[in-house]
C-alpha cells in the first residue's frame, strides 16, 4: 500500500475566529468549513491533509519543520500558508 503525499494547510493568527468575528466583513464560514473544503479537495486528488491553526508563531514554525521532514522523505505534496494576522 502506498502512502498518499501530504498537503499541509497552516492557518495563522485570528483565523480561528472565522465565522464569528465580523461576519459582515469576513463572511460566515468557519475554519471548520474551510478545513472540510480542503479535506474534500485532497480526497478528490489523492492527497492526505494536515490542517492546523495557531495564534503562536512557534507552532507554525514547528509545523513547517515537520513538513520539511516529510519533504525530505518524499512524502510532501506542498504547504499552504494562510498567514492570517501576520499579513
Amino acid at each position: 500500500m502506498s502512502v498518499k503525499p501530504t498537503v499541509f494547510v497552516l492557518n495563522g493568527p485570528n483565523l480561528n475566529l472565522l465565522g464569528t468575528r465580523e461576519p459582515a466583513v469576513y463572511g460566515s464560514h468557519t475554519l471548520a468549513d474551510v478545513e472540510q473544503l480542503c479535506r474534500n479537495a485532497c480526497e478528490r486528488h489523492g492527497f492526505a491533509l494536515r490542517f492546523h491553526q495557531s495564534n503562536h508563531e512557534g507552532a507554525l514554525v514547528d509545523w513547517v519543520h515537520e513538513a520539511g521532514r516529510l519533504q525530505q522523505a518524499g512524502a510532501l505534496a506542498g504547504v499552504v500558508l494562510n498567514a492570517g494576522a501576520y499579513t
